[in-house]
């Protein structure tokens, strides 16, 4: 997203990405969609559009407007905390004081890292809460996939829900012109390849691999997903030549405290978070 706001905007980077993303699973989507029930596609279409969809675009207007990548990663581990707090309040999992205190926990790292936070200023404080915003759809996303497509084959679920929204993706392409763009200028083409591959790689591949790992590993091993992510995200940013300070780090340590207290593995398996 970083190397493709050179030249595309963050409506293009999005929908590039899912449409992208949807390619790669349109066929196999339209061999697997009889093996579901209407009811089951239509939650496959919805973990699609919460789970990817939107993300995508609230992702893409984030970092267009100059938020890092690595704190990006850093507001994006509270996703297991939105998984544990919409599991208790709309899906009705069953209330645990561990992951009440999580949840807590994880706020309050959250509170802490926008208020010590330079790089979050009155400015684009808004584009930060977008991040937040999209891991509380991934939140849902996880919930949907856990309760209500928990009997579906997680591959089923990944290329139907990706697959269908390579319409929505393929109209707000259209709409922003994308086909008009001068694809022999390098700094475009260079974009166009970077939102490609971001959507190949970081929507559809990994969102079939983490659905079989829940479905596979359980909910416990999956969940060292979520701890991996701030910190590959982080080396890349640096890598990148962004600065990363303690406070960034305490912050990101209090979040993933947070995170492991609601997701502590009980006697039953539960559900954990998607990248």
């Amino acid at each position: 997203m970083k190397y493709s706001k050179d030249a595309l905007s963050a409506s293009q980077i999005a929908a590039l990405r899912i449409f992208s993303a949807g390619l790669v699973f349109i066929i196999p989507a339209a061999i697997y969609l009889k093996e579901l029930t209407k009811k089951q596609i239509l939650y496959a279409i919805t973990a699609g559009i919460v789970g990817n969809l939107v993300p995508a675009f609230l992702f893409a207007i984030a970092i267009v407007k100059n938020i890092d990548s690595s704190l990006a990663a850093i507001f994006n581990s509270l996703t297991p905390i939105f998984v544990a707090l919409i599991g208790i309040t709309i899906f009705k999992d069953k209330i645990k004081a561990n992951k009440l205190l999580g949840v807590v926990i994880g706020f309050a790292g959250l509170c802490l890292l926008v208020l010590t936070q330079q790089k979050v200023s009155f400015d684009n404080f808004t584009y930060s809460l977008l991040i937040v915003l999209a891991t509380a759809l991934y939140g849902l996303n996880v919930n949907i996939v856990a309760h209500k497509l928990k009997n579906v084959n997680p591959l089923h679920t990944a290329t139907i829900s990706l697959g269908f929204m390579t319409i929505p993706s393929a109209i707000v392409l259209w709409q922003q012109h994308f086909f008009e763009l001068d694809f022999s200028t390098p700094v475009i083409r260079n974009a166009v390849i970077a939102s490609v591959l971001l959507g190949i790689v970081g929507s559809a591949i990994a969102t079939a691999f983490f659905y079989m790992l829940v479905k596979r590993a359980g909910g416990l091993f999956a969940s060292l997903v979520t701890y991996g992510i701030p910190f590959v995200a982080i080396i890349w940013g640096m890598a990148d030549g962004e600065i990363i300070n303690s406070v960034e780090i305490v912050c990101l340590g209090i979040i993933l405290l947070g995170v492991y207290l609601a997701n502590r593995p009980e006697k039953i398996n539960s559900v954990t978070t998607r990248p």
